[in-house]
């Protein structure tokens, strides 16, 4: 059974489950569309049946938990390109919009809140966001990733739920969850209720890296976790919420839809790319390491089909890394680095083991082998993405990858005991 955690209010709770109860016991006659439903897990068998988790059911497919919540109210989606239902593999699409879905249903979307890389997903990592308006739709789109990441209270006047319905990959410079707290912020500022919709995290198998210092805080990190974090968006959302990580004391008026037939272990293809940069498995998976080289003189694959799954410089001698190629502009890389330049590295795109834990030993080994030491680090963005100055000078004082792995040690375990008190998933 799926449960929705903390409701809105008592009385709306009760309304609301009795709602649910008579919907269930009139399936046949009910105006729902179980059809979406009923095909979810042939959907999930169809789309990777290498994978264990076949029978997952995210928290947008459960249509009749939350369609009965939105019902003639003015709503607003934060949501991208993973914002989707899935459907039954015997049709020629695979997934429709949750936009498309709602509108259809007659709910009365008013907008639409884009992250990074916006609506459609295809902006640059980095690359400011505008408002406009969605053409296939008509929906004004306002932009989390622009001069506001906030959402004001302007734009949420005539606004009487949010809905938040993002792909993350469970690492703290991806910005999403930055948008989420943001999001939150202003929803509990402005008294308006947050839904989730829940999906799974791609790399929840595992906690690790340093933990975020507080005085290096930034829109690549925004709380003290760690650099992987194990937890999905709605486990996510509860723990900014309990742990008071909100300003002036606020709480989000808060619910989740959970994700149906899911535990933290179980292996998860993203049909979607989540980013422009993250195309498949394999690059989501080794993103938690080779994220670390954004802060660098190191390209990581960017202006390549290779993005997080190869590294390189012209400063990497070729007698260790034989691998070579070139940057150039592409589909979410504008301006990669190292345009048109070649760089010797490595091709990690054969690595079929999922990691357990962040690698250190290829930025190491970089930092060992390159030609250009003094500039290897940017040392801002470098700090920004680690969350602390302490892995760099870590790193140039010559510490192995298992002695630095040992200073994280006591954080993540205090970590470890923060994020059980707000996890929905085994």
């Amino acid at each position: 059974m799926v449960f929705i955690r903390n409701a809105f209010k008592n009385t709306f709770l009760f309304f609301f489950m009795v709602l649910i109860s008579c919907v269930n016991g009139i399936k046949s006659s009910s105006t729902q569309n179980p059809e979406i439903e009923n095909s979810i897990s042939a959907a999930y068998i169809a789309q990777d049946t290498s994978k264990t988790a076949k029978n997952i059911i995210v928290g947008a497919n459960l249509t009749s938990l939350y369609i009965p919540i939105l019902k003639n109210k003015n709503v607003a989606i934060v949501g991208n390109q993973t914002s989707v239902i899935f459907k039954d593999s015997v049709t020629n699409q695979n997934y429709i919009h949750l936009v498309d879905t709602l509108l259809s249903r007659d709910i009365k979307i008013k907008k639409v809140f884009a992250p990074e890389h916006g609506f459609r997903g295809k902006a640059d990592a980095g690359e400011l966001v505008s408002d406009g308006k969605d053409t296939k739709t008509g929906l004004p789109v306002i932009s989390l990733y622009g001069k506001n990441k906030k959402p004001s209270k302007a734009s949420l006047s005539n606004v009487d739920i949010v809905v938040f319905d993002i792909q993350d990959v469970g690492v703290r410079f991806y910005t999403y969850i930055s948008t989420l707290h943001l999001v939150m912020q202003s929803c509990a500022e402005n008294k308006i209720p947050i839904l989730i919709l829940d999906r799974p995290n791609p790399n929840a198998h595992y906690i690790d890296g340093p933990t975020l210092d507080p005085k290096h805080s930034s829109f690549l990190g925004m709380h003290p976790i760690p650099l992987v974090h194990g937890m999905t968006i709605g486990e996510y959302a509860r723990m900014i919420n309990g742990e008071g990580w909100l300003e002036k004391g606020l709480k989000c008026d808060l619910s989740v839809i959970e994700i149906k037939d899911y535990n933290h272990k179980a292996s998860y293809h993203l049909p979607i790319r989540p980013s422009p940069n993250l195309p498949n498995d394999v690059a989501i998976n080794l993103y938690p390491s080779l994220g670390l080289f954004e802060g660098t003189t190191i390209n990581a694959g960017r202006g390549t089909e290779k993005q997080f799954q190869i590294f390189g410089s012209p400063d990497l001698p070729i007698e260790k890394y034989d691998y070579t190629y070139t940057p150039q502009p592409n589909f979410g890389a504008k301006y990669p680095k190292h345009q048109g330049e070649n760089c010797y590295g490595k091709d990690l795109t054969t690595t079929t083991t999922p990691l357990n834990r962040i690698h250190l030993k290829w930025i190491i080994n970089a930092y060992n082998s390159t030609n250009a030491k003094d500039t290897f680090f940017k040392t801002k963005s470098f700090t920004s993405h680690a969350g602390t100055e302490k892995l760099q000078q870590q790193i140039q004082n010559g510490l192995s990858e298992d002695q630095i792995r040992e200073t994280w040690q006591k954080d993540l375990d205090a970590f470890k005991a923060i994020r059980k008190k707000h996890l929905i998933y085994q």
